[in-house]
């Protein structure tokens, strides 16, 4: 267990990643690797109609294909105590019910579990699978459902409505953004194996185990320590794994049915409709303006999708009431119901979205009153206070991260007037955007194990999903104890061990860290303890008393009291020193509100007879407090502005009207942002650390990376062309 083998040595580089290794090696196992014992294989069969319900199902042929075990559908299936009625399945929160309704929600629904010896065996006995259907109207047209769904208040209401109704400057305008599919590379998986009557294993692509643990518990109504969850590596997520999916619990079924481990992977194709998506989305702002620039109201409306089944709201409309200080301030949001499978969190989940529509909003605003986008932004940041809460904010350079992002873009080559920089065939523009997440902190927990050559193991359930978090613990543990880096192991991604929260929200390091602190400190009182047999100083001390090295312990300085980890361990009769900790908010939280945010600028070149837009530079500076570890913290950032460049120009999860289905559903036909279509990110951070919100400092990076890169294309777009396009994403035929 954990990222190394059993052969390995602590030989970690001061300068890596703690799973670099095992991943070259190929020793790191995602979830669909695990040898298990008596593995049988699974195959879902989906609906192939957009609503309605389902007439008879016949397995007859299926059942006499080679190698075929089982079949599992709603005719056939264990029972789940969580589904037991209409009441439980809306309890659970689960949102589909699978295996345990005959009514179709989505083209794509699973609606049978194809279980036999081989993968090939499955694959062909599931085309054997003949399901009737009684079909029933659908719609999966966002653009047309939405005008049937009323809004309703999203927040409390600020100041005067009046206020933006009788502004000499205004924008007034209507915003979509298409849905989104996360793409991960590592596809999602689920090993199920039921060891017991009452005893779960998982292995399963996921961005927390403790929840997968926690869901499992209240469906199947067993103790949550009877399951057990390991997602050690995952090969990306983007929100995809926050939630736990019908094909994981198709799995958990399959396994209880043939008492046996079951093992399911998605397909491509399936993925675009069983692991969620960023909905598609409408938003109107209606923003004023004083002759100086300052804001005099927003109104802010958004619709986003979602499925029949489960009500998701992106919460589109938050941004709006974070980083500005809008004093009349009106926010409605509506979630429309459609004959498509259930949307999640995707990246910058709600705020990306919303921020599309203020950052362009602003933008817009800035070239009526004549005034420079980042001046016009200057004049309304809320840099002291939360506007929403009236909480000072414990750090917020959000300022400096736009004045450090203008330097690095050439800001002043920009022309004022859009249109004006021609080279040949190309329109060349300069755009930019800010955007801002709440930085939150969850409470977390980690272990120690210490053997006698100074060698620990630091363990936590938590997750590390691509982002470097196994390495920043390192680093935290390093600066926290003194012990070297490559004395230390790493061990994740395992509901055994010490429970932590999800990696998600960009609340990771940030809760981890502090759970870390705690354990290292927790190590250093129970050395201090042991040490205590053999020099009473060490009885009573405090953790500032206490300094580890790689080879023992120091009695408040370096060199004086010394006692080698040798000597603690053999007087004490010790194989190994364990010891635990969590740590969680405090009562910094009613004190002051924490945020991470950043700046984003782009150069960009638009071909005048092509409609083709190249992203030419962009930079990103980002305050996310302390950065523990920047190479991985970068490679987060530029990550995620990429993953802007996807959503301004390409990405688009189209649905066929007449049929219910998902369109180009493969990585050949969804078009999203390659090495070619992005430029070196240029990556900076403000690196202040902020420690009321952790003892790390560290603030959060995941999502604030993407939130303002899709406006800031846009508004660059505008600056070369003189066109505002606010539809996205802008392909080369709307450009045209």
């Amino acid at each position: 267990m954990g990222f190394f083998d059993d052969e390995t040595e602590f030989n970690m580089p001061l300068e890596g990643r703690v799973e670099a290794i095992a991943k070259v090696k190929g020793l790191g196992k995602y979830a669909a690797e695990y040898q298990v014992d008596n593995l049988c294989y699974a195959v879902l069969v989906t609906s192939e109609i957009a609503s309605g319900t389902i007439r008879s199902i016949n397995t007859e042929a299926a059942m006499q294909a080679e190698g075929l075990i089982d079949v599992i559908s709603h005719l056939k299936k264990p029972s789940v105590p969580g589904f037991a009625d209409e009441t439980k399945i809306k309890e659970s929160k689960f949102g589909l019910p699978v295996f345990h309704t005959d009514k179709i929600y989505f083209k794509g629904q699973p609606v049978a579990l194809v279980i036999a010896e081989t993968l090939e065996e499955a694959t062909y006995a599931a085309t054997l699978i003949k399901i009737e259907y009684t079909k029933e109207p659908f719609e999966v047209d966002f653009n047309k459902a939405k005008d049937k769904i009323d809004l309703k208040p999203a927040g409390k209401e600020r100041g005067d409505e009046k206020a933006w109704s009788d502004s000499p400057f205004y924008v007034d305008q209507e915003y979509t953004i298409a849905a989104e599919i996360h793409n991960p590379m590592e596809m999602h998986a689920t090993i199920a194996h039921w060891y017991a009557d009452d005893k779960l294993r998982l292995h399963d692509k996921n961005q927390g185990v403790n929840n997968v643990q926690k869901i499992f518990s209240g469906l199947f109504g067993i103790p949550v320590d009877n399951i057990q969850v390991i997602s050690e590596f995952v090969g990306g997520g983007f929100g995809s794994g926050l939630k736990v999916w019908p094909h994981a619990l198709a799995a958990v079924l399959g396994a209880k049915q043939v008492k046996r481990p079951v093992k399911l992977m998605l397909t491509r194709p399936q993925m675009f409709y069983s692991v969620g998506y960023r909905p598609a989305s409408w938003q109107r702002i209606k923003l004023g303006a004083d002759k100086d620039g300052k804001i005099t109201g927003v109104l802010h409306q958004a619709k986003n999708g979602c499925a029949l089944y489960d009500q998701f709201s992106d919460g589109i409309t938050r941004v709006t009431r974070l980083i500005y200080q809008f004093d009349n301030l009106k926010t409605e949001n509506a979630v429309v119901p459609l004959n498509l499978s259930a949307p999640t969190w995707m990246r910058g989940p709600g705020d990306c979205t919303g921020d599309f529509a203020v950052e362009s909003a602003l933008d817009e605003l800035s070239y009526q009153l004549k005034i420079d986008p980042i001046q016009l932004r200057y004049k309304n940041l809320a840099l002291e206070k939360n506007p929403e809460t009236g909480l000072p904010w414990s750090t917020n350079f959000l300022k400096e991260a736009v004045e450090k992002g203008a330097k690095m873009i050439s800001w002043n080559l920009r022309k004022s007037t859009p249109g004006a920089v021609t080279e040949g065939d190309w329109k060349i523009g300069y755009g930019m955007a800010v955007g801002m997440w709440n930085a939150g902190r969850n409470k977390a927990g980690a272990g120690i194990k210490m053997t006698i050559d100074g060698n620990i193991v630091l363990q936590t359930a938590m997750t590390d999903i691509g982002t470097g978090t196994g390495t920043g613990m390192v680093n935290i543990m390093h600066e926290r104890s003194g012990i070297s880096r490559n004395k230390i192991k790493i061990e994740l991604g395992n509901s055994d061990l010490p429970p932590a929260g999800s990696q998600g929200g960009s609340t990771g390091l940030s809760s981890i860290s502090g759970a870390v602190a705690a354990v290292s400190d927790a190590l250093k009182l129970k050395l201090a303890e042991y040490a205590s047999i053999s020099n009473e100083k060490f009885k009573n001390a405090v953790v500032t008393d206490i300094i580890l090295s790689d080879n023992g312990i120091f009695y408040k300085k370096e060199g004086e009291d010394f006692l080698s980890y040798q000597d603690i361990f053999t007087k004490n009769n010790l194989k190994v020193v364990e010891v635990e900790a969590s740590s969680e908010a405090g009562e910094e939280k009613k004190k002051f509100s924490f945020c991470s945010s950043a700046a984003h600028f782009c150069k960009v070149k638009v071909n005048t007879k092509t409609g083709k837009v190249v992203v030419d530079k962009m930079v990103v500076i980002v305050d996310g407090g302390k950065i523990i570890n920047e190479k991985p913290a970068a490679n987060q950032i530029s990550g995620a502005a990429i993953g802007g460049i996807g959503m301004a120009l390409m990405e688009k999860m189209s649905v066929d009207e007449k049929l219910g289905s998902i369109i180009s559903n493969d990585l050949a036909g969804y078009h999203f942002p390659v090495n070619a279509d992005a430029p070196i990110i240029e990556v900076s951070f403000i690196n202040k650390p902020d420690t009321n919100l952790n003892p790390s400092g560290a603030k959060g990076l995941g999502e604030v990376g993407i939130i303002g890169a899709a406006p800031a294309i846009a508004n660059a777009i505008f600056n070369a062309t003189g066109k505002r396009f606010r539809n996205l994403p802008i392909t080369p035929e709307t450009m045209l």
